[in-house]
Parts: C-alpha cells; sequence; structure tokens
C-alpha cells in the first residue's frame, strides 16, 4: 500500500509525542486487523486524519524499535479469542514515539467466528520501560537481527521461564511495582492481591 510505504520509509525522530497520558487511545479493527476505526484521542497522538487511517492494517504505527515476536505473541493469543495485555511501542505520522499498554474486547459472530477487535490503549510509566522493557525489547530485537523471530522467541520465553511469570503477569507486576513506590499506601498492597481480570479491569477503567 502506497501510505504503508510512506510510513516505512518516514524518519524516526527519537523523541515522545506529547500527548495527555490519562486519556484513552481506542480503536477498531476487522479480524484482519484492518483499522474500522480510530477515536479523537488516537488522532491526536498518531497524527494522521482519521481518513487516513481507515482501511489501513494497523501496523503503519509499527515502530522499528518493536521485536516482531512480541506482536506473534499478541496475534496468537488474540486469534485464539484471548485478550492480551502488552506493552507497545507506537510510531506517529511525525517520526515520534509513544508507549501504550493493550487491552482488547474481541467481538464475535452467531458462529463463533471473530468479526472485530477493539483496542484500547493507556500510557506507561516511564520508569517501567526505561528500566525493564526497552532493555528486554533491545535484546529481543537484536537476536532477531542475528538469529531471526525463532530465537527471539526462545530466549523470551526463557527469561519469563525465569521470572516464573507468563509475559502479561510480568508486565503486571512491573507496574504493580511502580505504583506501590509511588504511593507506598496500604490499598496499593490490595491491589497486588488482585486477579488478572480485575487489575486490568481497574487499569483500562472496566
Amino acid at each position: 500500500m502506497n501510505q504503508e510505504n510512506q510510513f516505512q520509509n518516514r524518519t524516526i525522530i527519537d523523541k515522545e509525542v506529547s500527548w495527555d497520558k490519562t486519556q484513552v487511545i481506542m480503536s477498531k479493527t476487522n479480524a484482519f486487523g484492518i483499522i474500522e476505526y480510530a477515536n479523537e484521542v488516537f488522532i491526536d497522538v498518531c497524527g494522521y486524519e482519521d481518513y487516513e487511517l481507515m482501511g489501513q492494517p494497523h501496523n503503519i504505527i509499527r515502530h522499528p524499535d518493536m521485536p516482531k515476536v512480541i506482536f506473534k505473541v499478541l496475534w496468537e493469543n488474540l486469534k485464539a479469542g484471548k485478550n492480551f495485555h502488552a506493552i507497545v511501542k507506537n510510531l506517529a505520522k511525525s517520526g515520534r514515539y509513544y508507549w501504550v499498554i493493550t487491552d482488547f474486547e474481541i467481538a464475535k459472530d452467531e458462529n463463533g467466528v471473530i468479526v472485530n477487535y477493539f483496542g484500547r490503549r493507556q500510557a506507561v510509566p516511564q520508569e517501567v520501560i526505561a528500566m525493564h522493557i526497552e532493555p528486554l525489547y533491545k535484546k529481543l530485537l537484536q537476536i532477531e537481527g542475528v538469529s531471526g523471530m525463532e530465537f527471539s522467541e526462545k530466549y523470551l520465553i526463557g527469561f519469563l521461564e525465569e521470572k516464573k511469570r507468563t509475559y502479561v503477569e510480568y508486565i503486571k507486576e512491573l507496574i504493580l511495582e511502580h505504583e506501590k513506590a509511588q504511593s507506598k499506601s496500604l490499598h496499593q498492597e490490595e491491589e497486588e492481591e488482585e486477579d488478572e481480570r480485575g487489575f486490568f479491569g481497574r487499569l483500562f477503567g472496566r
């Protein structure tokens, strides 16, 4: 696609998009990841107009710093009908970046076939990104460049096995630890005992 080629040829600017990080970025795609709707926050943050986004693959905002294995795992879960919370670095039209954590609702037809994905995305604490996510993603990207995605995935599996966590459990723990350090309240400690649905439900206001 012409627009996707333009996306691939954009100059990368190592600066973050300035945006209201209390807001929720929302989009709707079909089963193949083609954008059918983007809310005003999405449009404001990514820098594209709505008419530029409609009908385009969602990877129009994929940043080259993102390891492919994260999207592989994300799509494997979504296609299986499972929500998946990932931390993602996106690329705005300007060439600047913005980090988000994902949340999805999966819509199926009367035959149980997936027809749409409703994506909700919120900002991620900078400390979590700088201290934990960026070093991991850089390592995965390096492995992909030298040995391919198969070994990037093997490294990710080993990394998570060592921590005795799934990817979703790992990022949940990182965010909870950050929140606990910020507030140091009894209420925050109680939130550590929430199940996954309760935690991400609170995060995304469900």
